[in-house]
C-alpha cells in the first residue's frame, strides 16, 4: 500500500471522472463506492439502471455520488454513433452496425474518453483482454510520436530491497506477442515514462533474457540486445532520464550479490525497478508468478501509448486491485500531456 497510497494522495488533490463499463460486476460496484469515498472523483457506471441498482442493492452498496450510465438511453448515444461512423467508414461500417457497437459498454466507454466526457476507463474484470483493447484501438488514437500501444504491470511486492522500495514495473504483460526490434525499444522507453512519472525516480531498466550480457548465442538474445541499444537512443532523444541495459537474465537484474559477480559496473543489474520482456508469453507469466507465489499488490494492465488513459484489469482482481488501476489512470489523467506532449487535445466539433 505504500506504492498506491502515494497515487491516490495525489488523485485526492485531483480529482478525476473514470468510466467504469461493467456497471452490474460486484467488484467494480465495491470499487466505485471507494473511489468515491476516497474523494478521488467521480466514478461513472455504464449499464441498465434497475440491473445496477439491483447489484448494489445486493452488496449493500451505495450509490451516493455515483452516475449510472445506460448508453441505450443516452442523449450522447446519437453523436457517439455519428463519430464512430466516421472513424470506421473505411472499413465499411454500416450505420446500423455503427449504433449497434456503440450500445455496448466497452465501445460506448471508449467513446466517452475519447470525447472528453470521461477522463480514462477501467474495464475487464469480466471481459475478454480483446473486449476492452478492440473499442480501445479503434476509437482512440495513439499519442503524438508514439509507434505502439501496449501495457504495463505495477507490482508492490513485501520485499523492498527489490524494485523501487518494492514496486516493480513490468512489460509488455498484455498486448503485443512477439514484439520486433523496434517496438520492443518503443515498450522500454514508455514504460521507463511511465515508472518516472509515477515514481519521480530515475527508471532503472532491466531488457530481460536467458543470457546476460553475451553469455548464450541466440537470435532472441540478439533482438533484445538491439532493442536495448534503440531504447537507449530513444530516451535520449525524447529528453528521458533512464538508464538501459541488456541482455539481463532475472537474478542479474534483481539480485544485488548476482548482479555485483556478473556486471560490477552495470547502474541497472541488481537494482531494476523496470522489467521488459521479451515477448507476451514471458512477460504474462512472469507477473503472474509475482502476484500469486510473492502475494504481490498487482495493478494493471495500464496501457501505454494510447491519446487517452485508460486500463484493462485482470479477470482474476480484487475491488482492491481495481481501485488501485483506476487511481493511476486518474493520475495520469492530471497530467497526461507529461507523458505524452500533445496527447488529448480536443478535435473541432468536439
Amino acid at each position: 500500500m505504500r506504492f498506491i497510497g502515494s497515487v491516490i494522495e495525489k488523485l485526492q488533490r485531483h480529482p478525476k471522472r473514470l468510466v467504469f463499463p461493467e456497471g452490474t460486476e460486484p467488484r467494480v460496484l465495491q470499487a466505485a463506492r471507494q473511489f468515491h469515498s476516497l474523494r478521488l472523483g467521480a466514478p461513472l457506471l455504464l449499464g441498465d439502471r434497475s440491473k445496477v441498482k439491483q447489484a448494489a442493492e445486493r452488496l449493500n452498496v451505495s450509490l451516493e455520488g455515483i452516475r449510472i450510465i445506460n448508453p441505450a438511453e443516452s442523449e450522447d448515444l446519437e453523436p457517439f454513433t455519428q463519430r464512430f461512423l466516421r472513424l470506421r467508414r473505411s472499413r465499411g461500417i454500416q450505420p446500423e452496425e455503427a449504433r449497434q457497437a456503440m450500445l455496448k459498454p466497452n465501445y460506448y466507454g471508449a467513446m466517452m474518453v475519447a470525447m472528453h466526457r470521461a477522463d480514462g476507463m477501467v474495464s475487464g474484470t469480466s471481459e475478454y483482454t480483446g473486449s476492452v483493447l478492440r473499442p480501445l484501438f479503434q476509437i482512440i488514437k495513439l499519442a503524438p510520436n508514439t509507434s505502439v500501444a501496449t501495457s504495463c504491470m505495477i507490482m508492490e511486492v513485501e520485499d523492498t530491497s527489490f524494485g523501487e522500495q518494492g514496486v516493480l514495473f513490468m512489460a509488455d504483460c498484455g498486448v503485443i506477442p512477439e514484439p520486433t526490434v523496434e517496438q520492443l525499444a518503443d515498450i522500454a522507453v514508455g514504460t521507463a515514462r511511465l515508472a518516472r512519472h509515477l515514481l519521480n525516480v530515475c527508471p532503472r531498466v532491466a531488457m530481460l533474457s536467458f543470457s546476460t550480457r553475451g553469455s548464450a548465442r541466440h537470435a532472441s538474445v540478439e533482438r533484445v540486445r538491439a532493442a536495448t541499444a534503440l531504447a537507449g537512443q530513444k530516451a535520449n532523444e525524447q529528453g528521458l532520464e533512464a538508464v538501459f541495459d541488456g541482455e539481463l537474465q532475472i537474478d542479474a537484474a534483481l539480485v544485488e550479490e548476482i548482479a555485483a559477480r556478473k556486471l560490477p559496473e552495470s547502474r541497472v543489474a541488481g537494482r531494476a525497478n523496470v522489467l521488459i520482456f521479451p515477448d507476451l508469453n514471458s512477460g504474462n507469466i512472469g507477473s503472474k508468478l509475482v502476484r500469486h507465489v510473492a502475494r504481490a499488490n498487482a495493478y494493471g494492465q495500464v496501457l501505454l501509448g494510447l491519446d487517452r488513459p485508460a486500463a484493462d484489469v485482470s479477470r482474476g482482481s480484487s475491488a482492491h486491485d481495481i481501485l488501485g488501476v483506476a487511481a493511476i489512470v486518474g493520475v495520469q489523467a492530471i497530467d497526461y500531456q507529461l507523458l505524452y506532449p500533445g496527447a488529448g487535445v480536443k478535435l473541432p466539433g468536439e
